[in-house]
């Protein structure tokens, strides 16, 4: 099933805090001679406690799940966060499918609830509602003391705060005013509200991304979707990590970010890859029996959705910087190893034809994954039994007789969050980041728990604290004036980024970082850079020159993707220098034809953006010819106007015939045609434009008809060429009378 038949919130942020009920890997799983677990085919879909469902689900060596909350002080938990003090926001979708039909969904019901832990062991052991009377609501972020928010159908974001200490959010401001509501599925809506290293503020399926500024949202309009759907992911560098489960695609866009373009290559991750590795049956799958092996296991990823990469100091080092995938119709979570391979991000299972995590318990469904303040991952699961939205369970569905059959209709109003501990692993003191100096928060930019260093960066540009400027710049140059040391690579890039998200860079230090001597520093330096490349800054385009030939393919993508915003005429020069001399010379030429094709779709559309600029050229030609003289009698829209009541000329709009025969369109351009068409007689005839033009200008006004107007079929090839017109002009020559409609059907009949 895709989670364009999945639950409709997932989001990527970070998670909450922790209690103690641990269950270690169970001995009741059958296993066969290879250590493998065998499938149970016929599961049990009764609701089990959240001790019972832990017992179910199968772990690695070593790995162990405590509860952290479950219900009655949750239900239907979709997304997480916490702020600075580790105080846990969560979003309830409490409407979604409470029955097999989606009755009272959009009932503004929904709510955020407040989790805190009181007494320091561990459990979350106190709920406050802090907003309610929502239209599920599905992104939040904490900025400071402010929550916030965006529900579902709406493209409004509001920040909510609790100014009285109660718990509860009792002022609301609009941070983000689009009033246009969101008609889409609500599973085809944006996830997210994921605040980035490079300070921008990303979403999935729109394509816009946020940077905050004086209590505001600032749309910064890319030119494509990212893609995705349930969820964003980042790393410890900024590389983004989007899913598409309706297209079940299990992870897309970590290639470039979306602001330079799109770029998926097929082999980045591979077939085997996508299948996936239930341990019961999967029998309530959107897809049909297409989407079942022989043994009623699900084959392949179809709800892929809330995703992280694993980014604390809590759990065994080989996991850090691992992609974690939520499959919740697979009841699972795929644990990725993200590699390169001749410069390209690749994917790879970090089991053979088994899972990180998987449930046994029919209403696992996680949806969300984070690391924690703590240093764990946390899984946010909805624990439910159905998981699509009502789209896809109507009558005559494949899912609604399974679904009733299993009775997973009833098992609504619950919800569990997990934390995954390891063997020995202990607590360490919780974050108090928000009542903390500004001072303090620069200890944490070098924290090994990235959880720490992301909040601290963003909790001093939110503040707008200047006063910690000299000191950033000394841990970005490498010295650390608070514990007198050497400052960490992680350091140094939050330094840097933090300054560059308080406008406080300089050019000395950004200069000598470029020089740095790990490449990721290097990265950063080059993509902080654009705020002079914007401006054409002759001394930056010349101390970029001299990174052409990094070692790095990280620093490579960065140094071409950066200079895509220099309009300068030394950029070019260095860009093809870059190409040409490259050791990863093929992954920089797919970089450089995606930064391209995400220029054109800014300049001319997306339909035009992937077409050489030949292409491009002759129907952009053609539309100043249509506009010029072609809609005095087809119209601007090729619907045909009406000159004193008669129509005088036909459609081009939806025309088969516009969609047909290229040649018979250029035998009428070339020599015109007379007579009724189509049954209708109309007020002139179509003049023939072929001796006083030449191919090349028939070519144009042609492709651009069949480009506009030619819309339903994706394979459909719109472009006319010059050759094609100057064949047929001399298969022509000498013909003095105009077309018509039965000779024209004689030369397709001749041609065939």
């Amino acid at each position: 099933m895709n989670i364009r038949k999945t639950v409709a919130c997932l989001f990527i942020a970070p998670s909450l805090f922790v209690c103690y009920c641990k269950v270690s890997r169970p001995a009741a799983f059958q296993r066969d001679a290879t250590g493998k677990i065998i499938v149970n085919p016929h599961p049990n879909p009764a609701y089990l406690t959240a001790k019972e469902s832990m017992q179910a689900i199968s772990l690695p060596p070593g790995y162990h799940l405590e509860l952290v909350a479950s219900e009655p002080m949750i239900k239907e938990p979709v997304a997480i966060v916490w702020d600075g003090n580790a105080a846990m926001y969560v979003a309830e979708m409490r409407t979604y499918m409470q029955d097999v039909d989606g009755t009272g969904e959009n009932r503004p019901v929904c709510q955020v609830a407040r989790l805190e832990d009181t007494n320091g062991d561990g459990k979350m052991d106190k709920r406050t509602t802090f907003i309610d009377s929502l239209v599920l609501p599905r992104m939040l972020l904490c900025l400071g003391h402010k929550l916030l928010v965006n529900e579902t159908y709406t493209y409004n974001i509001f920040s909510y705060e609790d100014r009285n200490g109660d718990g509860k959010a009792d002022e609301k401001n609009l941070v983000y005013k689009n009033d246009k509501p969101d008609t889409r599925n609500l599973e085809h809506q944006k996830s997210g509200l994921l605040w980035n290293i490079d300070n921008w503020i990303y979403v999935s399926c729109d394509p816009v991304r946020y940077r905050y500024v004086d209590g505001k949202l600032q749309a910064d309009s890319l030119a494509n979707s990212p893609g995705g759907q349930w969820g964003v992911a980042n790393d410890d560098y900024g590389r983004l990590y989007f899913s598409s489960a309706g297209a079940e695609i299990p992870a897309l866009g970590f290639q470039l970010n979306p602001s330079y373009g799109l770029l998926n290559p097929r082999d980045q991750f591979d077939d085997e890859f996508q299948a996936v590795w239930p341990i019961i049956a999967t029998p309530d799958v959107q897809g049909g029996m297409g989407r079942l092996r022989p043994d009623t296991t699900l084959n392949h990823f179809t709800a892929n959705c809330g995703q992280s990469v694993y980014r604390g100091d809590a759990l065994p080092a080989d996991l850090r910087g691992d992609l974690l995938i939520c499959e919740p119709v697979g009841r699972l979570i795929r644990r990725a190893k993200v590699l390169q391979e001749g410069g390209k991000v690749v994917l790879k299972n970090a089991y053979n034809q088994q899972e990180f995590i998987a449930s046994a318990d029919m209403n696992f469904r996680p949806v969300n994954t984070a690391t924690g303040p703590d240093g764990c991952l946390y899984i946010v699961d909805m624990h439910r039994g159905i998981i699509q939205e009502s789209n896809w369970t109507k009558e005559g569905s494949f899912l609604r007789p399974r679904i009733l059959e299993k009775g997973l209709d009833k098992n609504i109003g619950q919800g569990r969050i997990y934390r995954l501990v390891h063997d020995g692993f202990k607590r360490g003191p919780a974050p108090h980041l928000l009542n903390e100096s500004a001072a303090q928060l620069l200890t944490y930019l070098d924290h090994p728990n990235a959880w720490w260093r992301e909040n601290a960066q963003r909790e001093l540009i939110v503040r707008a604290d200047h006063s910690v400027v000299p000191a950033l710049r000394e841990i970005a140059a490498g010295n650390h004036p608070r514990i007198g040391q050497k400052t960490g690579t992680l350091a140094r890039l939050h330094a840097l980024w933090t300054l560059d998200g308080l406008n406080a860079m300089d050019k000395a230090l950004l200069f000598a970082s470029l020089q740095d001597g790990d490449a990721r520093v290097r990265q950063a330096a080059v993509w902080i850079s654009e705020r002079y490349l914007k401006q054409n800054d002759a001394q930056t385009i010349g101390k970029l020159a001299a990174l052409q030939n990094d070692p790095s393919a990280d620093v490579q993508v960065q140094l071409l993707s950066s200079l895509s915003y220099c309009k300068s005429a030394d950029a070019q020069p260095l860009v093809t220098r870059l190409v040409a001399s490259s050791s990863y010379k093929p992954l920089l030429q797919t970089v450089a034809n995606s930064i391209e094709v995400n220029k054109n779709t800014f300049l001319f559309g997306g339909r035009l953006a992937s077409m050489t600029a030949a292409r491009r050229g002759l129907i952009l030609d053609g539309e100043g010819i249509y506009k010029q003289l072609c809609t005095t009698c087809h119209g601007p829209d090729g619907k045909g106007l009406l000159i004193g009541g008669n129509a005088a000329a036909p459609p081009l709009a939806s025309s088969q015939r516009v969609a047909g025969s290229k040649e018979n369109l250029v035998r009428i351009l070339l020599n015109g045609l007379s007579g009724p068409i189509d049954g209708k007689s109309y007020s002139d005839v179509m003049a023939p434009f072929g001796a006083a033009n030449k191919d090349e200008w028939v070519a144009a006004v042609l492709s651009y008809i069949r480009y506009n107007f030619v819309r339903e079929n994706r394979r459909f090839e719109p472009v006319v060429t010059a050759d094609e017109v100057k064949r047929l002009r001399l298969e022509t020559a000498g013909r003095e009378k105009l077309w018509t409609l039965e000779e024209l059907a004689k030369e397709d009949k001749q041609q065939q």
